[in-house]
């Protein structure tokens, strides 16, 4: 875990959220000081915490598990959403809501392009099997 590229995200999240290091600490449910350390790269936050944090930032606590070293990055983002994180004119939880349902779509679209991506068995024609004796008849 790079304690302090997980801290300056977390100082940058925070930022971009518009709330002071005592606003997240009360949120998230941390000391203060524990907070001041963590971003300064000083401590290192267990998974639980960084839980805690992403709930108080109101975003995704696998992007700090992604940051922290703790889980690799699926896939790289999507200009999408960059644009999303990016946005200050949006609320952390509106950046949340709105990566979720992204996510859900491109998650469905997967689903959907695997699904058409597997071989179906035909359908046996009609007329392949006599009704009477079962065998195969070589209608033409």
């Amino acid at each position: 875990m790079e304690l302090p590229k997980i801290g300056s995200y977390i100082r940058e999240q925070r930022q971009q959220a518009k709330i002071s290091l005592r606003q997240l600490a009360a949120q998230a449910g941390v000391s203060f000081p524990y907070l001041s350390q963590v971003e300064r790269g000083v401590r290192k936050p267990s998974a639980e915490i960084l839980n805690q944090i992403a709930k108080g930032l109101q975003i995704s606590a696998q992007a700090l598990y992604v940051q922290a070293g703790l889980i690799e990055e699926r896939e790289p983002d999507s200009d999408v959403l960059t644009a999303i994180r990016a946005d200050v004119t949006i609320s952390g939880r509106q950046r949340q809501v709105l990566i979720d349902i992204y996510e859900s779509f491109r998650r469905e679209n997967r689903a959907a392009t695997t699904d058409e991506a597997q071989p179906t068995t035909p359908a046996e024609p009609l007329g392949a099997v006599n009704s009477q004796n079962g065998h195969a008849t070589s209608e033409g």
